[in-house]
């Protein structure tokens, strides 16, 4: 619904009255009258969301505005000539302008004139950028994304200072109007990606976004029931600027310090910035340690739960495999219990102050585990292999893949304690079926183990040195693949 500005301030007021509910409901809007030239005018801006050094600049320039200074036409004469900011538009409608001042900018309102003036000169509450907790590294930049998405823009331009570099604003939800920048290199993406990731966000129908780039993450993905991710987040800037020079997508949603990166694999989830931030040999070593980890986290206790039970696998150099004592309740309700009680500590510590957060780690870890061995609860091999695959879920720079594999153990555990061998196999090959059948935005999952691709393959084992990386990856389909530009 668009309600066209009036001429006659007073009738504009009316409106502001009814339907913001000015000094009575709000009183973080506020509504300056003055004078500019003569005329009656009016500031109308949300207090708390503008910088009031250049407001306060603006407000001079205004009443200092000689009478003859406005004509001809007064809005056009504040536009180019009075008014010495750059970020100014002129408005005429009102809902339109509603929509703007509650996301920052200040509304103009002059007595006589059918248009206002939008002037931005917003400034969000920020935090300053600081490295990210879940993507530390030993040596490189410190700076993280943060909660505003201009910054967040910045951070990104500062290292990819391409005029090529696109940064489409689309707004999302009736009622928050959540701003979310699709970021992309446009000599370099490929269209259809850039195409099939601005239609879904703009298919987004639903009143606000909460909880920010989650929400937009299951509208645009609809893996509601997939527990692995078709997403890879981060809340490095190198790391974004890297995948965009790949030719990949980012979103970015506003309020929100973590960025979105479409399309990915698997194999996207497994990298980590401090491979790249070493040499080609130490960062291969880093991989496969990451990558072990990572395996064991739901490889491990299936394995070792199946040839404790069943000890005919065994050849004899491995007998000593398995509880010596056999505790009351079944090997497979232990794990499920022990690996129950680590998410438990692990969210009490999430809500536990700092300082008593080491506290709560030894309770869990030695009271509690200490105590269960000692009354039969558990067998030592239990609490052994759990503290192992807790290793390999928080060696997993992905947070979101490494909660995909405790389902994935969980099941695995399940299906091997109830149906030993029949059931280890049925659950692996469940998973694999998963994941062959699982695509990010139309893209094989498993790319390039399904469909194979040797070379790419190759690079997934070790970290190729960046001066022989002379092409983008294959499964993108860039428009420039060759990142030496032809120079060779």
């Amino acid at each position: 619904m668009s309600t066209a500005i009036r001429k006659k301030l007073e009738e504009n007021k009316a409106y502001l009255e009814e339907r913001l509910e000015l000094g009575r409901k709000n009183f973080d809007l506020i509504y300056k009258e003055f004078t500019v030239g003569g005329k009656k005018a009016a500031l109308l801006f949300v207090d708390g969301l503008n910088n009031n050094e250049i407001t306060v600049f603006v407000l001079r320039a205004l009443l200092e505005t000689e009478r003859t200074a406005l004509l001809p036409s007064p809005a056009d004469k504040l536009i180019r000539t009075i008014i010495p900011f750059a970020e100014i538009d002129p408005v005429d409608d009102f809902e339109e302008a509603l929509r703007q001042v509650l996301s920052g900018p200040m509304l103009l309102l002059i007595d006589g004139e059918t248009v206002g003036l939008l002037i931005d000169c917003r400034e969000y509450p920020i935090r300053q950028p600081q490295e990210p907790d879940i993507e530390k590294i030993t040596r490189g930049s410190r700076d993280g994304f943060v909660e505003t998405l201009v910054f967040n823009v910045a951070l990104v331009r500062r290292r990819i200072r391409d005029p090529q570099l696109r940064c489409e604003l689309i707004e999302v939800g009736r009622r928050s109007v959540s701003d979310i920048a699709v970021v992309y290199i446009n000599d370099i993406a490929n269209p259809k990606i850039v195409n099939d990731v601005r239609a879904r966000i703009e298919k987004i129908d639903i009143d606000a976004l909460p909880m920010a780039e989650k929400t937009v993450e299951e509208f645009i993905t609809h893996s509601f029931w997939n527990p692995f991710p078709v997403i890879r987040y981060t809340e490095r800037p190198d790391v974004a600027a890297t995948h965009l020079l790949e030719g990949h997508v980012i979103i970015i949603v506003d309020t929100s310090p973590s960025v979105m990166i479409v399309p990915v694999t698997f194999f996207h989830l497994l990298q980590h910035a401090e491979e790249f931030r070493q040499n080609p040999v130490v960062g291969t070593y880093i991989r496969w340690v990451r990558s072990i980890g990572v395996a064991l986290s739901f490889l491990l206790i299936p394995l070792w739960l199946l040839l404790a039970m069943e000890g005919r696998y065994l050849p004899e150099g491995l007998k000593f495999i398995g509880p010596k004592d056999q505790a009351s309740i079944p090997l497979y309700l232990q794990f499920i219990f022990a690996h129950f009680g680590l998410d438990l500590v692990r969210l009490a510590s999430i809500h536990t102050p700092s300082p008593f957060a080491t506290a709560l780690g030894l309770v869990g870890a030695l009271l509690i585990g200490q105590i269960a061995v000692e009354v039969g609860f558990f067998t030592p091999e239990v609490l052994l292999y759990t503290g192992l695959v807790a290793l390999g879920v928080f060696s997993n720079p992905s947070w979101e893949l490494s909660m995909a594999n405790r389902v994935v153990l969980f099941f695995l555990i399940l299906l091997t304690g109830l149906l030993r061998l029949p059931g280890m196999l049925i659950g692996f090959a469940l998973v694999l079926l998963r994941l062959l059948t699982t695509r990010s935005f139309g893209f094989p999952y498993l790319w390039p183990l399904v469909p194979l691709n040797l070379k790419a393959l190759s690079i997934v084992f070790y970290r190729r040195p960046i001066p022989l990386q002379l092409y983008r990856p294959d499964f993108l389909r860039t428009k420039d693949s060759d990142r030496t530009g032809g120079k060779r």
